[in-house]
């Protein structure tokens, strides 16, 4: 079974995978898409670093460390940041981190993950925008995404012709640069939230 799901708040995702678990669906691959496959239903504590590795050693021997502490690691990769496990020792500790302050470490890992992808993409969008592929002109001006020359001086049947061939690619024009936006949007967006979902763990951390 498959199931669509975007999470940020890994709390809330821990508590989802717990209740599909209850349900008779164990966790096999991670989302957006999420993969799951029929098991006896059961009460199944799930827990949810994120971490990237350089060295494949280093991802297995991480995964060693959770293991040998009745941890079995289910889903993720050295390079999928996001890394699930589930209990498998009842004798185990109940949280695969040792304090709140470990366990709010993960959004600031997620938060540098994504400021990194938006360094990344950043020039890739300053670079279409000094060439007129992207800009602001575009979405206040559509007109700017038709390049055959004269085409809003003609009229009649020579603009339609015209103007109907080269609208499929003055959409395509368009989306590309929408895209490339939204996706910068997107991490900037994503960065924020976060920091602060590590703030408010690490607030949480000094309460207590």
């Amino acid at each position: 079974m498959k199931k669509i799901k975007f999470f940020l708040n890994f709390q809330k995702e821990e508590k989802w995978l717990k209740q599909m678990a209850a349900q008779g669906y164990q966790l096999k691959k991670q989302g957006p898409i999420y993969t799951f496959e029929p098991a006896p239903p059961k009460q199944t504590n799930i827990k949810i670093d994120y971490r990237h590795f350089k060295k494949q050693q280093d991802f297995l021997n991480y995964r060693s460390i959770f293991e040998d502490s009745g941890w079995q690691h289910i889903s993720g990769t050295k390079n999928s940041g996001n890394q699930y496990f589930k209990q498998i020792d009842d004798n185990s500790y109940d949280d695969i981190f040792s304090d709140t302050t470990s366990r709010a470490g993960r959004y600031k890992r997620l938060a540098n993950m994504m400021l990194f992808m938006f360094v990344i993409i950043l020039p890739l969008v300053i670079i279409s925008s000094t060439k007129g592929t992207l800009g602001i002109d575009i979405f206040l001006n559509p007109r700017t995404l038709y390049y055959t020359p004269g085409l809003w001086e003609r009229s009649g049947l020579e603009f339609w012709q015209a103007f109907l061939f080269e609208t499929p690619f003055a959409l395509m024009r368009g989306l590309s640069s929408s895209i490339s936006l939204a996706i910068l949007i997107s991490y900037v967006l994503l960065t924020i939230k976060s920091l602060t979902l590590y703030r408010k763990a690490s607030k949480s951390s000094g309460n207590k």
